[in-house]
């Protein structure tokens, strides 16, 4: 969606932000994913943490309401859950970024595309990953490009399925 701008989550953004995760959590229940984002998560402290790192975004329309958010991180150490993947590969071991978090607030399309445009436009080589239930996710990341790359485990040892592009040269 070409009329989307994205600029960085600002504290006064926070009760947007968390209405847009609410929003998300409701689709992902509505499409058969009953275990993502589950407890309240996101929560404040996390989005608190995602806004002072320089790592949160926000989706802007045209008539400037927030329509989605996303965690960017590049530049920095390699995301600690990465670090081992099962049952499959990396695309390579090259400097990456990741993408955390995506959620939309429904009003408006294409803010996976949006995202997906706008960290590419910092790093050509990005990693992602979704929940096994989050259907809609992965599709979403096949038909942009992504493929699906193996298993990852999160800190508190939840399964996540693992996605890399890479831009050709």
């Amino acid at each position: 969606m070409s009329n989307i701008s994205i600029r960085p989550t600002t504290v006064a953004d926070m009760d947007e932000v968390m209405a847009v995760f609410e929003q998300a959590r409701r689709f992902m229940r509505q499409n058969g994913n009953y275990r993502q984002w589950t407890g309240g998560y996101p929560t404040r402290a996390i989005l608190e943490e995602d806004i002072s790192s320089g790592s949160s975004f926000v989706c802007i329309d045209e008539c400037g309401v927030i329509v989605g958010t996303f965690c960017f991180r590049y530049g920095i150490a390699p995301e600690s859950t990465y670090r081992t993947i099962y049952d499959g590969a990396w695309l390579n071991d090259k400097p990456y970024g990741v993408i955390h978090r995506v959620a939309s607030s429904g009003r408006a399309g294409g803010i996976f595309s949006c995202c997906l445009a706008w960290c590419l436009h910092y790093v050509d080589n990005i990693r992602i990953d979704t929940h096994r239930d989050n259907r809609v996710m992965q599709d979403l990341l096949l038909r942009h490009g992504f493929a699906r790359c193996g298993i990852i485990y999160l800190a508190n040892g939840d399964e996540r399925i693992a996605f890399q592009k890479e831009l050709s040269e």
